[in-house]
């Protein structure tokens, strides 16, 4: 027994909506084609017996005669042929078979002899009244035209239906006009019309239910790439984010939708690994400080004896609480940026200026490092920049550069205006990555490894490069790294700017 649930959850299933569909078109196309035939049908009978009517209108005119009886002074109709010829014989007879023929006021003159009197002269069975054939002669004669013809459809008292062609014929020697009305049964006509009628509405309701199995099978066929991808996504978990569904190389809407779903499974399983790497990464870093600050403590509470090693196991707590607040920060600060809700504040600058001041600011740790920072800026270079942020990423690059050249080496800084976009190189002669290391280098918590030595406090918390490359995307920007160990490193920023008035701008220099 189908239950309520079952039924309308049938109903509106998308397999069902399509057959009914199907069905509804497969009605209505099989009902204007029986209309259409049938009208069709319809038409074609009437016109061939017109023609037929019209044939036999003409060879009336042929053998029948209406003249004038001078004895009694009355007009009468006489048929000519020739009795001995049998095909002149069959045809009178044909037309002599249903006829009338009355005078200019309907008076009946002559009319089927193989009728009942009472059945041929009832001007109903014969398609006319008087009044009808009074102003059918007068029109003619008024008009002065052809006689009209006329076609009426009429059923005699024994139910029989005739198509009538009604016309006027003028006795010999430009007698009277006469109205003649000739007949032919049409019920065979309409005994086709209604076997067809009845055979089509039979043929239907069968096409119908066959049409709605085919529609059923179709749909299913049609829906069975759709199933899949529904049983594919009811798979996925967290654990098999890499199963893929195989295309059907038809390059349809279905293999569409299976390559749409396959690369938006593509990126959770992009997102689930940096959620991942995320969680591990932050917990390693956190752990780190945390177990810092936990060891130290432990000595002051189970060692120290005198105020100065409870102050320096203090002090030293303090330091990694300071760098677990830098990690803490630093994060809060990377995940507003990520998800939108770092907006940028985007203003037209001078950025030769901004990168001036930021040269000059490093000047000092520079100089304590025994590195020599030089810029080689334009007089001007405007650019549609938010400072804060581009001062953040000139900030964590110079530092990087400080931090990983030796002394006596050389950092520069150079910019270049190239009308509808400026570049930013930070260059430096330090050690170097190493080329495995560099697709990783803009990688959360990421920290190229050191030889032969722990990674300390001084490289810093692996996340600098990771707003770098925030910063210059959110810019519309790119970046480019070029490194040789032991040589050193280049990173190339490339933003849009807009178009600056060409007497503002001094000849850009190279920027190597």
């Amino acid at each position: 027994m189908i239950r309520k649930g079952d039924l309308r959850r049938l109903t509106r299933g998308l397999r069902f909506r399509l057959t009914a569909s199907y069905a509804l078109f497969f009605a209505l196309l099989l009902i204007t084609v029986a209309v259409l035939f049938r009208q069709r049908l319809e038409s074609v009978q009437r016109q061939e017996v017109q023609d037929t009517l019209e044939s036999n209108w003409r060879a009336m005119k042929g053998y029948l005669r209406i003249e004038l009886n001078r004895e009694s002074n009355k007009y009468f109709a006489g048929w000519y042929f020739d009795a001995e010829d049998p095909d002149e014989s069959r045809i009178v007879a044909e037309l002599k078979n249903i006829y009338v023929i009355t005078d200019a006021d309907g008076n009946v003159i002559q009319n089927a002899e193989n009728q009942q009197p009472e059945i041929s002269t009832t001007y109903d069975d014969i398609g006319a009244d008087k009044q009808f054939i009074r102003d059918s002669v007068r029109a003619a004669l008024g008009s002065k035209k052809a006689p009209p013809t006329a076609y009426r459809t009429r059923t005699d008292s024994s139910g029989v239906q005739y198509l009538i062609r009604s016309g006027l014929v003028y006795a010999e020697g430009h007698g009277p006009p006469f109205y003649v009305a000739l007949g032919i049964p049409i019920q065979q006509n309409e005994r086709v019309l209604r076997a067809f009628t009845l055979a089509y509405i039979a043929i239907i309701p069968t096409a119908l239910i066959l049409g709605c199995v085919l529609g059923w099978y179709m749909a299913g066929n049609a829906l069975k790439p759709v199933k899949d991808v529904a049983q594919a996504a009811q798979r996925i978990s967290g654990s098999n984010l890499s199963l893929r569904l195989p295309m059907r190389q038809a390059d349809d809407e279905l293999d569409y939708l299976i390559l749409t779903f396959n690369r938006m499974i593509e990126r959770l399983e992009t997102s689930f690994q940096q959620m991942k790497q995320f969680s591990a990464d932050v917990s390693h870093e956190l752990r780190t400080p945390i177990t810092a600050i936990r060891g130290q403590l432990e000595v002051a509470l189970f060692t120290a004896k005198t105020t100065e090693q409870y102050r320096e196991a203090m002090f030293n707590a303090l330091q990694d609480i300071d760098r677990l607040s830098q990690i803490v920060r630093a994060l809060l600060l990377l995940s507003q940026a990520e998800t939108g809700q770092l907006v940028l504040q985007k203003v037209r600058l001078d950025l030769s200026e901004v990168i001036r001041e930021i040269v000059d600011q490093f000047q000092i740790p520079a100089e304590e490092a025994g590195v020599h920072l030089t810029a080689d800026l334009p007089n001007e270079c405007f650019a549609a920049i938010d400072r804060v942020q581009i001062e953040r990423m000139l900030t964590n690059l110079l530092s990087n550069a400080l931090k990983f050249t030796p002394h006596g080496g050389n950092v520069r800084v150079g910019v270049r205006c190239l009308g509808e976009r400026v570049e930013v190189a930070v260059q430096d002669n330090g050690r170097g990555i190493a080329p495995e290391y560099l697709p990783h280098i803009f990688d959360r918590f990421y920290r190229v490894p050191t030889t032969g030595t722990a990674p300390g406090p001084d490289q810093g918390l692996g996340l600098g490069l990771s707003f770098v490359a925030w910063i210059v995307k959110a810019h519309n920007g790119t970046i480019d790294v070029t490194s040789t160990p032991g040589q050193g490193t280049r990173f190339l920023i490339t933003l849009p700017c807009g178009p600056v008035p060409s007497e503002k701008l001094d000849p850009a220099p190279a920027v190597t």
